[in-house]
């Protein structure tokens, strides 16, 4: 699935059809112009839940509401003509029941026009995962460390070692089960992410697991160096703009202050120079 080769967007199907090959290319956005940027080069883009951190300054996903998810994702739609999206249920949006876990989805994806939606949840949130697949409704899982449960996981640790090793493997059973076309492994061991690539028909992306999932994910402002908040172990920088922007505004600042800037070549004449 090449960038290059690609004449529409992915949907589902070919993002579960990737099982096994080329490695999947992932990002979140949540803005137009950081849309644009990756459209080219990413499988598909997940307008992810951690804008509430990354975009909103709040301390965890929990805050996020469907109306910040309907806006980022209509901000991402813009930017994107050859890679699908993906859209985040944010918390409490779907955990009640499998009714309103319906009502929300066809909600994101109407307003929105993502190709699927993303939940947090294991074996629990199977029965829903089908209930939404049977009705019309694409569902990427996303099962180890699931951010909107750290109040009950006691922080963002890793997920899946000793004892817990069996029930991250039932997680994924069960959501493959269920009819998720693909599903996102946060911050699990290694050999816990090979073994459930190894097990399961749908593709893993994988997020802090290996590099032996169908596909990878990341925050982009965390690539980029434009979140510095914090730093997990998992994220590589392949740019620090977050460093180059402070510069840059302590330079616009200080020419300010000089009355070096505006210069003459960014001030108007009182005529138009003729031509």
């Amino acid at each position: 699935m090449s960038a290059t080769a690609k004449k529409r967007a992915p949907m589902p199907d070919d993002i579960r059809a990737a099982k096994g090959g080329t490695p999947l290319v992932s990002l979140t956005a949540y803005t137009t112009p950081m849309a644009q940027m990756m459209d080219a080069h990413c499988d598909f883009v997940l307008v992810g839940d951690s804008v509430g951190m990354v975009l909103h300054g709040l301390p965890s996903t929990l805050g996020v509401t469907m109306e910040m998810m309907i806006l980022h994702g209509q901000a991402v739609a813009r930017g994107l003509s050859s890679a699908m999206m993906v859209i985040d249920m944010p918390f409490g949006s779907y955990e009640e029941s499998r009714e309103q876990a319906f009502r929300n989805a066809a909600r994101l994806m109407a307003e929105t026009g993502a190709g699927a939606v993303k939940l947090e949840g294991g074996a629990h949130m199977a029965e829903t995962i089908a209930f939404l697949v049977a009705r019309g409704i694409p569902v990427m899982a996303h099962i180890g460390l699931t951010p909107q449960s750290i109040n009950t996981l006691g922080g963002y640790k890793v997920q899946g070692r000793g004892d817990a090793r069996d029930a991250a493997l039932a997680d994924a059973d069960a959501v493959a089960q269920a009819g998720a076309f693909a599903v996102v492994l946060e911050k699990v061991p290694q050999s816990l992410a090979d073994e459930i690539t190894a097990r399961i028909p749908i593709p893993t992306i994988g997020i802090g697991a290996s590099a032996g999932c169908d596909g990878q994910i990341l925050v982009v402002d965390d690539m980029l160096g434009l979140f510095t908040a914090f730093k997990a172990k998992f994220v590589k920088r392949y740019a620090h703009l977050g460093d180059d922007g402070a510069a840059a505004i302590a330079a616009y600042a200080a020419d300010v202050r000089a009355r070096t800037f505006p210069a003459a070549e960014h001030v108007f004449a009182d005529e138009a120079p003729s031509t």
